[in-house]
């Protein structure tokens, strides 16, 4: 990769707008961000004209892109197809995500991105695993015939895929999954999320001591906030250790629910964007298959048949346009809960979701338009 020095435009380092400042690039890291006074130029300048920079997006639950689902497969081909879908959308770090599926699709699901990390494939940061230990009354898309309790050997399999792997996600329900069990998780290094649960506040603080450190697509299939049981929603919000993935496409959660987790959850690391996305991400796909049922893509959103919804039909650039048009929070907050909040969580490598000198240079260009953010591009 040649040298390349960017100037003219704001630019994001993971925390705040920089103005007046030059980013430099070479051999595939950042040589340095500092002020255009203090830099001289290196190898091409690329003036942005007024554009925004900032690092590339990190996206924690990724189901699908490309046409394709984390559960066909998955193959190299399919990561490798999903990644480069996901690039196009400004995504430079994903965790591709498997519904619940089978053991047998589950331990696939590892040996593969194994391979992949191994590899060097560009993206892949790692696996979530979205149950299949979650709750049948929370059940949501997830096929019901396939979810069930966690045994040992589930157990055994997930702590080997923390060892092997830089990041292992799980979406875990108290229902299905003991306190030692995650307990025994977090030590292991997994990154232990509760989802998909009508548990109660206490048991979900109480699996937060034990290592569980987020909670999975907040409002949505858990138990919701009341005045007397303040449910999995209540934890999320009142614990200063979970955070929490938010899918911001203005269908899963109304924008005054949002306004409000994001003031009950100011802190830095307390609330992080995903997409939710499936196999049409990137595409003009009007459907697709998911364990034998049919999801059908229509106005923006994804449903089953009876009106399930089905992930979510979103990119992080309309997440962010919509946190702060109709959410009302600053670009700087909406930025980093695309990028550094969500590589902070899941303990990325230096570089994802910033820019700072010696990491990975892995960048987006986004114009700054009167209708939001448009990704113009990524680097």
């Amino acid at each position: 990769m040649s040298d390349i020095t960017f100037r003219g435009g704001p630019i994001f380092d993971g925390s705040q707008l920089l103005t007046g400042h030059a980013l430099s690039m070479a051999g595939g890291k950042v040589v340095a961000l500092a002020p255009e006074r203090d830099m001289a130029p290196s190898g091409r300048v690329l003036e942005l004209d007024g554009d925004l920079l900032a690092p590339g997006y990190v996206d924690l639950q990724v189901n699908g892109g490309g046409g394709v689902m984390v559960n066909d497969g998955p193959t190299i081909a399919d990561l490798a197809r999903i990644a480069e879908a996901h690039r196009r959308l400004g995504s430079t770090s994903i965790l591709p995500t498997l519904i619940t599926d089978t053991f047998e699709r589950t331990r696939a699901a590892v040996k593969v991105t194994v391979q992949a990390i191994a590899e060097g494939m560009p993206g892949i940061g790692g696996l979530h695993l979205e149950g299949p230990h979650l709750a049948l009354s929370r059940k949501g898309a997830h096929d019901p015939a396939l979810i069930r309790p966690m045994q040992t050997p589930d157990l055994e399999l997930l702590c080997e895929a923390a060892a092997r792997l830089p990041v292992l996600m799980v979406t875990v329900a108290p229902e299905s999954v003991s306190r030692e069990q995650v307990a025994r998780l977090a030590r292991a290094g997994a990154v232990v999320s509760l989802g998909h649960s009508d548990t109660d506040f206490e048991t979900a603080l109480d699996y937060a001591a034990a290592g569980a450190r987020c909670v999975t697509h907040l409002f949505n299939a858990m138990s919701p906030l009341d005045k007397r049981a303040p449910g999995l929603v209540g934890a999320a919000l009142h614990s200063d250790t979970l955070a929490a993935g938010l899918i911001a496409d203005g269908i899963h959660v109304h924008p005054a629910a949002m306004r409000i987790a994001l003031a009950a959850k100011a802190g830095e690391s307390g609330v992080f964007l995903v997409t939710d996305a499936m196999a049409p991400a990137g595409t003009d796909a009007t459907g697709f298959e998911l364990n034998g049922r049919r999801i059908t893509r229509e106005q923006g959103k994804l449903v089953l048949s009876d009106g399930t919804l089905a992930g979510a039909d979103l990119d992080l650039t309309r997440a962010i346009n919509l946190l702060v048009s109709e959410v009302g929070i600053g670009l700087e907050r909406a930025l980093a809960m695309a990028t550094s909040v969500p590589a902070g969580v899941a303990g990325l490598p230096q570089g994802a979701g910033r820019l700072v000198a010696g990491g990975r240079a892995a960048a987006i260009r986004l114009a700054q338009t009167p209708d939001g953010l448009v990704l113009r591009g990524t680097v």
